[in-house]
């Protein structure tokens, strides 16, 4: 079984996680850029996260045979945060590299005016670099929070066929996969979807244009859920075709749309600018 988890925060997680990652299967992962679980200060906070997200993490994942892309954005969340929201003043320097796939996470977090403002910049950055968007909806009151999102989509320059929802589950599905987006689904050992779940959505709305990613960050989450939720299709009777088209098919034709996609083995150099995973080891 060969997996593209589309949706998950490496920078929270240890390089025995990578190696549990490979030997379940996984061979690419999406980081998108979200919040650190307390407030940033400064723009330059977001700075070095980014510059991390394109230089040490790949360099991480390459040492596990696993290639890593990012998505880049000012997350809903501290969209809110008058310190942060310059950010998208230097955002455009970051898209044009070429580790990046996508603009997000965006969407809402609390649905304000604040996220309002973001959101529309920000699909208008992705329009603006030929990419696509990652949209994280909120998960309070998420059906409300669909709606507000399709809304934003629509009255953009970003066709919806170039749009991933994420974090859908059962309120939501429907009226997501009636926009033309692409669909995510978020799969955690207590919150969100779990494994029964998917294989029940999956029965009902079918695999087309569906993502599937275990978002795993800082908390109580699985980075071996992508794997989890394979097993489960194929002992409710999904075929090794349809695992194979939602588990790493989807994702590559999606972040493919970006033009570039890189999903050759990662090389696996000693060092990063002079670092190793070593603590000092030769």
């Amino acid at each position: 079984m060969r997996i593209f988890d589309p949706h998950i925060h490496m920078t929270s997680r240890t390089t025995d996680d990578y190696e549990a990652m490979h030997t379940a299967g996984v061979r690419a992962v999406v980081e998108p850029a979200f919040w650190l679980g307390q407030p940033r200060t400064s723009v330059a906070s977001f700075l070095d996260y980014f510059d991390s997200l394109l230089g040490w993490e790949p360099f991480r994942a390459a040492q596990y045979g696993i290639t890593h892309h990012c998505t880049l954005a000012l997350n809903p969340k501290e969209a809110n945060d008058p310190r942060c929201v310059p950010v998208l003043d230097e955002l455009p320097r970051y898209l044009v590299k070429d580790q990046v796939v996508a603009v997000g996470e965006i969407g809402y977090d609390s649905m304000t005016p604040a996220e309002d403002s973001a959101l529309t910049a920000q699909l208008q950055l992705a329009a603006d670099h030929g990419l696509p968007a990652l949209v994280h909806t909120p998960h309070r009151d998420k059906l409300t929070g669909l709606r507000r999102t399709l809304d934003a989509v629509r009255e953009s320059a970003l066709p919806p066929d170039r749009v991933l929802i994420d974090h859908l589950n059962e309120t939501t599905v429907k009226e997501a996969k009636d926009s033309g987006c692409w669909l995510g689904f978020s799969v955690y050992p207590e919150t969100k979807m779990d494994e029964e779940r998917m294989v029940a959505i999956l029965r009902a709305h079918g695999p087309e244009k569906v993502l599937v990613n275990s978002a795993a960050d800082w908390g109580r989450s699985d980075p071996l859920k992508t794997r989890r939720v394979g097993d489960a299709l194929l002992a409710a009777g999904f075929s090794d075709d349809d695992v194979d088209r939602i588990l790493w098919r989807n994702p590559v034709a999606f972040y493919g749309l970006s033009g570039r996609l890189n999903l050759d083995p990662p090389g696996t150099g000693a060092t990063h600018e002079g670092n190793s995973l070593l603590r000092g080891g030769e």
